[in-house]
């Protein structure tokens, strides 16, 4: 399936639970709306799609997870994002989401800073 693109700008929030803190990006509505028309077919466990993200100099891959409450996705923010990026909970985040192809969804879901 053919990859596509999406440039994000939401608010790094935190899902609070009990052994450790969680954050997360929503995908915005509209976005959402058409990942899930082109790439449910594709979705995996938990209806998640696998994606690449960069924000910043830091590119990774991992999966996005539908969010009932908003009917679109969340993407998982990782701790050593956050740190390479500088970012907070509250911040606004700009970010690039690929969908589909080749770069998406591989096993291997290393974090890589291209000053690296």
């Amino acid at each position: 399936m053919k990859q596509q693109k999406f440039k994000l700008k939401q608010k790094l929030y935190i899902w609070p639970a009990e052994a450790a803190n969680w954050y997360f990006l929503s995908i915005a509505k509209a976005a959402g709306k058409e990942i899930k028309e082109k790439y449910a077919s594709s979705s995996r466990g938990f209806g998640s799609l696998p994606v690449e993200v960069k924000i910043g100099k830091t590119v990774w891959k991992t999966s996005i997870f539908p969010e009932k409450s908003s009917g679109s996705y969340i993407l998982p923010f990782k701790a050593a994002v956050r740190k390479a990026e500088g970012l907070f909970a509250d911040d606004e985040v700009e970010f690039t989401l690929q969908v589909g192809g080749e770069g998406a969804g591989s096993k291997k879901k290393s974090v890589r800073n291209k000053d690296s």
